[in-house]
C-alpha cells in the first residue's frame, strides 16, 4: 500500500489546495534550468544537437536525482512517503485550471472585457479581439488539454516509473512549453524537446479522452473522438479536445491570432452554438470524473506492477 498512499494523498492536496503558488515549486526550479542553458547554447551552429543534449540531459538528470533522494529515504518509509505525496501534489495540476476555468465564466457573464482579461491568463493566444463564444471556446479547450497534459499524463507516467517518472514527465512538459515553439529562435533548439513530449503524451492523451467519454457515460462517442482527434495541428492535444466537444455538442478551434499572425486551425466538430456556464459546469464535472477514473487506474497498475516484480524475485 505504501506505493499508492503518496499518490492518492497528493491527489487530495490538489483537489483541496490547487497549485501552491507561495511554496517552492519544482516546476519554477525546471523552468530555470532550462532558462540558463537555453540562453548559453541557443546561438552558433548545431542548435538541434544542442537543445537536444540540454533536453536529454535534464530529463535524465531529473530521474535520475529524484529516484536517489528517494532511495536513500528508503530506510524511513514514512519520511519517503510524505516525500512522496508532496512531489505528487506538485505534479498534479488539475485544480487551479478548473477554478480559472469558472473565473473566465464568471468573468464573461458580467462583461466582454472581463472574459477576455480573465482568459488571457491560461491561453497563449491574441485575446483582445476574441468574441464572447470565442472566449468561452478558449477557456474550454485549455480545460480539455490540460486535463491531458496536467492530470492523466502525470498519473500515468507515475503508473509506470513512480514519482520519478512523475517528475520527469513534468520537465519534459515544461521544456516543450518553454522552447517547443516554431519560431525563429526555438525552431532548431526546441525540436528534440517538442518530439520528446509529443512522445510522452501520445498514449496519456488517448487514454484522457478514452476517459472522458467512459466518465459522461458516452461510449459510443469514440467514433467521433476518432474522427476529429487527428484534425488538430497538435498529434496529441486534439484527442480531449474532440472528446470534451463531443460530450458537449460544440465546435472548438478555428482561426486563432497568435503574435499578431492568424492561424486557421480545422475545426473539431460540427456544431456551432452558443457556450454558457451550464457547458462549463458539465466539463468541469467530466475533469473530475476523469481525474477520479484515472487515479484509480494508476493506483491499480501501480500495485499490479508491484505484484509482478514481488513474484519475479520469488
Amino acid at each position: 500500500m505504501d506505493v499508492v498512499i503518496p499518490l492518492f494523498v497528493g491527489w487530495v492536496l490538489d483537489l483541496v489546495f490547487g497549485d501552491p503558488a507561495r511554496l517552492p515549486h519544482p516546476v519554477v526550479w525546471f523552468g530555470k534550468a532550462i532558462a540558463f542553458f537555453e540562453h548559453r547554447l541557443n546561438c552558433g551552429s548545431n542548435r538541434r544537437v544542442k537543445g537536444g543534449v540540454v533536453a536529454v540531459g535534464l530529463i535524465v538528470a531529473v530521474f535520475t536525482l529524484s529516484w536517489w533522494v528517494l532511495s536513500l529515504l528508503s530506510h524511513w518509509p514514512w519520511v519517503r512517503m510524505a516525500v512522496e505525496s508532496i512531489l505528487v501534489f506538485y505534479c498534479l495540476a488539475g485544480t487551479t485550471l478548473v477554478r480559472e476555468v469558472k473565473m473566465v465564466f464568471e468573468a464573461a457573464d458580467r462583461s466582454l472585457d472581463a472574459g477576455r482579461r480573465q482568459v488571457a491568463r491560461i491561453v497563449g493566444r491574441d485575446t483582445a479581439q476574441l468574441s464572447d463564444q470565442e472566449v468561452r471556446t478558449a477557456a474550454l479547450e485549455t480545460l480539455a488539454e490540460n486535463l491531458s497534459d496536467g492530470v492523466i499524463a502525470p498519473l500515468f507516467w507515475f503508473a509506470l516509473l513512480g514519482v520519478p517518472g512523475m517528475l520527469a514527465y513534468k520537465m519534459v512538459n515544461t521544456l516543450d512549453s518553454m522552447i517547443g515553439y516554431r519560431t525563429a529562435r526555438y525552431r532548431e533548439f526546441g525540436t528534440v524537446a517538442a518530439r520528446i513530449d509529443d512522445v510522452a503524451n501520445y498514449i496519456p492523451a488517448r487514454l484522457t479522452a478514452l476517459l472522458m467519454v467512459i466518465g459522461a457515460g458516452q461510449p459510443a462517442l469514440l467514433g467521433f473522438v476518432r474522427r476529429f482527434g487527428p484534425k488538430h495541428a497538435s498529434p496529441n492535444s486534439g484527442y480531449p479536445e474532440a472528446a470534451l466537444a463531443g460530450i458537449l455538442g460544440c465546435r472548438f478551434g478555428g482561426p486563432h491570432d497568435y503574435f499578431g499572425e492568424t492561424v486557421d486551425k480545422p475545426y473539431i466538430g460540427t456544431c456551432d452554438r452558443k457556450l454558457d456556464s451550464n457547458d462549463m459546469l458539465t466539463a468541469v464535472r467530466i475533469n473530475r470524473v476523469s481525474e477520479i477514473l484515472g487515479v484509480m487506474l494508476a493506483a491499480g497498475v501501480s500495485y499490479s506492477i508491484l505484484i509482478v516484480r514481488y513474484l519475479i524475485q520469488l
